[in-house]
């Protein structure tokens, strides 16, 4: 199913492009998620007209993901959890905490699916962590497990 995207993509395009992809993909996220319309005659028309405008948006998306990096890319972020003797948690760390922490300590909000776990964190110890701010801009936080019980 061909697309034209509205909103500049990591992997898959940037605005205007007209791509090819499942039609799965197109419904469920694309074009739900308002970031792609169906590649009619009349839709490329309109986003051509609408082109400018949506540079514009995605400039001042990426001008705020800089400034969310500038203030968290490289910091380290400290979270108790309950773990057993061997270090492994009751559990595992999710994005959602990473974005909850975040929030607390910085003030600033990170989506979940912004949040990239290398591997699931499930032991104490430091992990490195990717946050996609934009489709330009990534940056890396480290998360410190630490057992709640020492504390």
């Amino acid at each position: 199913m061909k697309v034209i995207l509205l909103e500049n993509l990591r992997k898959i395009g940037s605005i205007g492009d007209i791509i090819d992809v499942k039609r799965g993909f197109a419904r469920n996220y694309l074009i739900s998620f308002k970031k792609a319309l169906y590649a009619s005659k009349e839709n490329i028309k309109e986003v051509e007209k609408i082109k400018k405008d949506l540079d514009k948006k995605d400039q001042e998306k990426k001008k705020n993901a800089k400034s969310i990096y500038e203030k968290i890319n490289n910091k380290e972020y400290l979270i108790k959890k309950l773990s057993t003797e061997n270090n492994e948690l009751y559990g595992s760390v999710k994005p959602t905490e990473i974005g909850k922490l975040i929030l607390e300590i910085e003030k600033t909000e990170i989506k979940p699916s912004m949040i990239q776990l290398e591997k699931e964190i499930k032991s104490l110890g430091n992990f490195k962590v990717k946050v996609n701010l934009h489709s330009d801009v990534q940056a890396q936080i480290n998360i410190k497990v630490v057992s709640s019980e020492n504390t």
